[in-house]
């Protein structure tokens, strides 16, 4: 193997021929990428690995160089570790630092490299090796999340508290209804994750610019093996996929967010002062600049609002593609910056919610408080239609002599249901098998 010159090297792109491009072009750009191919650069080496190997297996590189290639890339990888080897702005991407660095150390095997490939395939398979990582964690924190509020509706069975419309007080509800409809909606998000992920689960690699690569006779389904995705991409022309696939992601990730969104907003308003149903964990509230008495649910707000980040960055996905003709086009770079802030802004809301919900804690007794005759109005009309009055007449009567009504016990409330998934008759082993079905 050949010697690691430490020296730096001049930063020139990958495609350079002689003639520079200006400084404002290449700031123009790469733009922001080279943070996130920072972030992507350990699958870019492991893409870059199976790459090695298929060059191998058709005689480009020999079984030596192949070796000294995997070592090399293990040295990156640990230099990346410690944040020896990063991506610059003046490195313009990844690609160009893998290169260089396996150059510098090993001569005309990393000259080599690029052989067979395009930046189009390389960072379309490391994106989505990224993405299938990033998808699983999520999926995972989203889970966590449906587990903490199985745990409200298991101890929340008989916590009554007034359910809304409008804004405005309507009918019973529990705890348990409350928290069970978002594990509902968290179950259908988890199923639409795993699809996400499936999608996403696909080998572009051998495809190189989206025409194929002559001569070559890569083995584009033994390098998927290697890597672990469940198929390959076999049309060539994968450019045409770039933006929808990954707008299929983001979009599973803004129902996640959406119903975090929802979520969030019960949360912080059944903890203002007016409402007061629950108390959130201190940990987990910020303090007032200027007002001693203060805690602010801050972090449920930020979860609430990154949502609208979410829809945002979809936006992007849905419309920078339209209208392109087919192939590479230099717009579809963006498609990687929203996608990659889209799964981060994820990260943290299901990481921030997952905390937030385990101290979450009921206060029955303003629960109870809350619970105005008023509420049992429809309660006791449909009493009246049990025992023959129709619909519209017992309406009528009860809607007119309200101030007859009272707030009965909480087991007579919880005695009216007798339907699945309403109050009193929430099935908790139901909540957990919808969970692991979406997952």
């Amino acid at each position: 193997m050949a010697s690691h010159d430490s020296t730096p090297q001049a930063q020139t792109p990958i495609w350079h021929k002689g003639t520079a491009a200006e400084d404002w072009v290449t700031r123009f750009t790469v733009g922001e990428d080279w943070r996130w191919d920072t972030i992507l650069l350990p699958y870019d080496l492991e893409g870059t690995r199976a790459h090695a190997w298929a060059l191998g297996q058709v005689g480009v590189l020999t079984e030596a160089e192949v070796g000294e290639v995997g070592e090399a890339l293990d040295a990156i990888r640990r230099e990346w570790e410690e944040g020896a080897v990063t991506v610059r702005p003046e490195d313009e991407d990844m690609h160009t630092v893998i290169e260089r660095e396996l150059t510098v150390r090993l001569g005309d095997a990393g000259k080599k490299i690029h052989a067979g490939r395009s930046r189009n395939d390389q960072v379309l398979t490391a994106l989505r090796l990224w993405l299938r990582d990033a998808l699983t964690g999520i999926a995972d924190g989203a889970a966590e999340v449906g587990a903490a509020l199985v745990g409200h509706a298991e101890t929340g069975q008989a916590l009554l508290m007034p359910g809304y419309t409008h804004g405005q007080r309507a009918m019973p509800t529990t705890v348990a209804v409350w928290a069970a409809g978002y594990v509902d909606l968290l179950a259908d998000d988890l199923a639409t994750l795993a699809a996400a992920r499936r999608s996403a689960n696909t080998s572009p690699w051998g495809s190189a610019a989206g025409y194929g690569v002559p001569v070559l006779d890569l083995p584009r389904d033994a390098v998927a093996e290697r890597l672990g995705f469940e198929r390959t991409q076999a049309i060539a022309a994968v450019q045409l996929s770039r933006g929808k696939l990954e707008g299929a992601v983001v979009h599973a990730l803004v129902q996640l967010g959406l119903t975090l969104n929802r979520l969030a907003s019960d949360l912080a308003l059944f903890a203002t002062s007016e409402y007061g149903f629950v108390t959130l964990p201190v940990e987990h509230t910020t303090g007032s600049s200027i007002m001693p008495q203060k805690r602010n649910p801050d972090v449920l707000e930020l979860a609430r609002a990154t949502a609208h980040r979410l829809t945002a960055e979809l936006h992007v996905l849905l419309t920078l593609p339209a209208n392109l003709p087919g192939g590479y086009h230099r717009d579809l770079q963006l498609t990687k910056e929203a996608t990659m802030r889209a799964v981060l802004a994820s990260q943290d809301l299901v990481t921030a919610v997952a905390a937030v919900l385990p101290g979450v804690t009921w206060q029955a007794d303003r629960m109870r408080a809350a619970l105005s005759p008023d509420l049992f109005a429809t309660a006791e009309a449909l009493r009246l239609v049990a025992d023959g009055t129709p619909f519209r007449d017992a309406y009528r009567a009860v809607g007119t002599d309200l101030g007859s009504l009272t707030v009965p016990t909480e087991a007579d409330a919880l005695a009216a249901y007798t339907s699945d998934g309403t109050p009193g008759n929430v099935d908790v082993e139901m909540l957990r098998e919808r969970l692991r079905a979406g997952s």
